[in-house]
């Protein structure tokens, strides 16, 4: 057995399940300790400051400086009264990933001696270095300047030493460089046209919240393995391996008894999560041998974002005192399930109604069929450009992969909404609404929907799970901050559309209830082809969505292209959500994302097939022959060494395979790396570079089945798979 690999699984025999102790035996007790929440607030800020900052989450509202200075001075006291030496603004550049820079409250004083120091303007304000952060041409590699913006929506919170304050990053130009500036524009463009809509139903609503939940799903492997496989190390995902004899196809993994070392680091990141007010609520088996779940309770939108990012960071952290890695790469292992990350949405008025749950009132179900039917006409209208938004290198393995919802951009409902919105579609609208709970004049019935009555169809990209949408393409991997400024943008946009066609009636005179459901019907015709009921898998899908006119976009660099179409483009600077500018910039950037992905993948896996596998391979082939001349020199017939000789043959025949495409697949790589336009680099490197993987991948894992076990240098899928 090669030297790494023994040392690797050596050093997992040895582990040993670690005790893990809740800070209290009641959770309430320590949920938010770390974060300065409205209760600490409370505690450390005036009563004119508290409701200022209160002012500013609810409404919107401006803080003003001197407020400012009162909340850093707030801060400032709680974190150091908790050992805090240093704060950082906390913020979502476009690497996917979360920056920081630590600052110091201690200055000197000019005395020798020295003070504690937070300022209103370091709060709201800071200038880290933005030139090496992506841009996408945004800004030129001399110009250093981006601004870091306090978001009090997003509690300032405490991650060991440091107080960490969220934060939007901007460019010196104003331009967005991070995820979370857009997706507050698109909330905001939400909030308004809910507004709007909403109070045809209800005067007293004056604020709609998007909510989310963010189901995640991760792989664990031992750290020792993982750093004994390169691939793994430096891409996220196993490049080679043959499949385990026994992997998922017994179902005995999902919602299994978890195994020990694996729960005491869930119970380890439940802790550190809840101390930082992340509400963690369900953990579970996956379906593939070592992969899990975790889902918090549903909360505002930029908080929930804001949360799974911080999330994802703990859990690399925790999972490293478990000497465990974390995966978060959408397809980690060839094989077997990958991982995604479910995206439940709703709208929350500030009266506390979801406006996607269906009512017991015709009032209230008119409110729910309103909002229900347009956010379906929205991704109806822009299903391309939702399918941009989960666009990635490592998600396109997964999308349409028999494990995750296809490419095809599709809204399940279960049969009882559809047969509802079908009679809908048919009917005359010629009456008003009464009072009966579940009827209107000419208008069929809409029976009292039960909450969460819709079967959860796991092919469906988008889903209605009885009072919420679920958002199923999402890849692990991603900023949920993407898909969820596009979501609420295109609804935003569609309730907008909805009021102005409603308004048009009611100033004929016709009848509000007649009038909304009017254009209702109308929509509900419209979109219709987007509706879908069956499995989204089958091929016989893929043929009906074609007849149907929607995409099946299967690759990103392609996908990307409707972020910067001329729909697009107008619907970004109409909401003002991004500039032209701006979204030509985030093109640039994820396309130069994927191929540099890919750029990285074609390397290591270059390095090592020359490196790693064909010494291995070649070595034990030398063994073989030294076997063979053995046998013929104490004078034993062919017959006696043909099954060595048919292994000498095939790992010649495998090995030359390798060899001859990765030398074409450097040529191809050499080729796309002088392409100068971005879009065109991608594509050559999905279409060229990335179509030798296969064949390489292939003959690698023939190698990995005839080199003997104790020969081959890396470690295997049954031994990263399954954790004891």
């Amino acid at each position: 057995m090669s030297n790494l690999r023994f040392q690797a699984l050596n050093a997992v025999l040895t582990r040993s399940v670690p005790e893990v102790t809740l800070p209290s035996p009641k959770i309430s007790d320590f949920f938010g300790c770390n974060v300065f929440d409205r209760r600490k607030m409370k505690d450390y800020l005036s009563k004119e400051a508290f409701q200022s900052v209160t002012d500013s989450v609810i409404l919107g509202e401006r803080i003003e400086r001197e407020i400012a200075e009162q909340v850093a001075s707030a801060m400032k006291a709680w974190a150091i009264s908790q050992g805090v030496t240093h704060y950082t603004h906390w913020f979502q550049p476009l690497t996917g990933s979360t920056a920081e820079k630590h600052d110091s409250f201690f200055e000197p004083s000019g005395d020798g001696l020295g003070l504690e120091k937070f300022t209103g303007d370091a709060l709201a304000q800071q200038e880290p270095d933005a030139s090496s952060f992506p841009n996408g041409g945004i800004r030129s590699t001399f110009e250093a300047r981006g601004y870091t913006a306090w978001d009090p929506s997003s509690p300032a919170f405490i991650m060991g030493k440091t107080l960490c304050i969220p934060t939007v990053f901007v460019s010196y130009t104003g331009e967005a460089l991070d995820n979370k500036a857009p997706l507050l524009k698109a909330v905001s463009a939400l909030d308004k046209a809910a507004v709007g809509v909403a109070q045809y139903f209800d005067k007293s609503i004056e604020k709609v919240n998007a909510s989310l939940g963010i189901e995640q799903e991760y792989f664990l492997v031992d750290l020792a393995l993982f750093n004994a496989r390169p691939d793994l190390y430096l891409t996220g995902r196993t490049l080679f391996g043959h499949m385990s004899a026994k992997n998922q196809q017994l179902e005995d993994h999902y919602f299994g008894s978890i195994p020990g070392r694996v729960l005491a680091f869930m119970q380890d990141l439940e802790i550190e999560s809840l101390k930082l007010g992340i509400p963690l609520k369900t953990r579970h088996n996956e379906v593939a041998p070592s992969q899990f779940e975790c889902a918090p309770i549903y909360e505002e939108i930029n908080l929930a974002i804001d949360h799974n990012q911080l999330l994802m960071d703990l859990m690399d952290k925790v999972a490293l005192r478990h000497n465990f890695k974390v995966l978060l790469h959408e397809k980690p292992f060839a094989g077997v399930n990958g991982s995604g990350k479910h995206n439940n949405w709703s709208m929350i008025t500030n009266t506390g109604k979801n406006l996607l749950s269906p009512g017991k009132t015709p009032k209230n179900n008119l409110m729910f069929l309103t909002f229900f039917v347009n956010t379906i006409k929205a991704v109806h209208e822009h299903a391309d450009l939702l399918r941009a938004s989960i666009a990635s290198v490592s998600n396109d393995h997964r999308l349409g992969a028999n494990e995750a919802p296809p490419a095809i951009i599709s809204i399940f409902l279960g049969s009882q909404l559809s047969n509802v919105l079908d009679e809908i579609e048919t009917s005359r609208i010629t009456g008003k609404m009464k009072q009966e709970p579940t009827l209107w004049t000419n208008i069929p019935k809409i029976p009292q929907i039960l909450l969460d009555n819709t079967d959860r169809n796991r092919t469906s990209p988008f889903a209605f799970t009885g009072n919420k949408f679920e958002l199923r393409a999402v890849g692990s991997s991603a900023n949920s901050a993407a898909p969820m400024t596009i979501l609420n943008l295109i609804v935003a946009e569609q309730l907008t559309k909805f009021k102005v066609e409603v308004d048009k009636l009611l100033k004929k005179g016709e009848k509000k209830d007649v009038a909304l459901m009017t254009v209702i019907k109308k929509y509900i015709k419209e979109s219709k082809s987007i509706r879908f009921e069956g499995n989204g898998y089958s091929d016989e899908w893929a043929e009906e969505a074609e007849k149907r006119g929607l995409s099946n976009i299967k690759t990103t660099p392609k996908a990307l292209d409707v972020l910067v179409d001329e729909k697009s483009t107008r619907l970004f600077e109409d909401t003002g959500v991004f500039s032209t500018r701006e979204i030509h910039a985030r093109h640039e950037i994820l396309l130069e994302n994927y191929f540099k992905k890919l750029q990285i993948e074609a390397r290591v896996m270059g390095e090592l097939v020359n490196n790693v596998i064909i010494p291995a391979s070649v070595s034990y082939q030398t063994s073989l022959i030294e076997n063979v001349k053995g046998l013929k020199e104490i004078g034993l017939q062919e017959d006696a060494y043909t099954a060595q000789l048919d292994i000498i043959k095939k790992l010649s025949y495998h090995i030359n395979i390798v060899r001859s495409n990765v030398l074409e697949m450097v040529n191809e790589r050499k080729k796309a790396n002088v392409i100068e336009d971005a879009r065109e680099k991608a594509v050559a490197y999905d279409e060229k570079v990335k179509s030798y993987f296969e064949t390489i991948r292939y003959n690698v894992d023939k190698l990995e089945r005839l080199v003997a076990d104790d020969k081959w240098p890396l470690p295997k899928f049954r031994e990263l798979l399954f954790i004891k």
